[in-house]
């Protein structure tokens, strides 16, 4: 075993190849999520602060209506490879697209609450299905 870490070895071709050999099916998703998000130009979830406005994009993992203080609440979880962010439109009880898998792009000021990062009520994006 070499003492080199990983990410210092040399990345050529067939590294590049047995590394996606190797890596598990959500290690390869989050990837492609993660270089989604660098190419879409918006900022990964994992780097959001308390009360920062962003643009965040990802692939919406759940999406449930669970009532805010006797408000309907539509909350979708949005993953991009680095963290997880709670999606919430207050007063709503569905929206056509938004569904487990969909990626979006979402704008809207980050809250914490409950120890996670929260965006409510965001302006958003549904991304096309498939590849683009």
């Amino acid at each position: 075993m070499s003492a080199v870490p990983r990410s210092e070895k040399p990345s050529g071709r067939f590294r590049r190849m047995l590394d996606r050999l190797s890596s598990s099916q959500e290690d390869l998703e989050s990837e492609e999520l993660r270089e989604d998000a660098a190419t879409a130009g918006c900022v990964r979830i994992g780097d959001c602060h308390d009360r920062q406005i962003v643009t965040v994009t990802g692939t919406l993992r759940t999406v449930t209506l669970r009532p805010r203080a006797g408000v309907p609440a539509l909350e979708a979880e949005l993953f991009d490879g680095t963290a997880a962010l709670d999606v919430v439109w207050l007063g709503r009880r569905s929206i056509v697209g938004i569904e487990p898998g969909r990626r979006l792009i979402a704008s809207g000021r980050i809250s914490m609450s409950r120890g996670r990062r929260v965006l409510f009520n965001p302006k958003y994006e549904l991304r096309p299905l498939g590849r683009e």
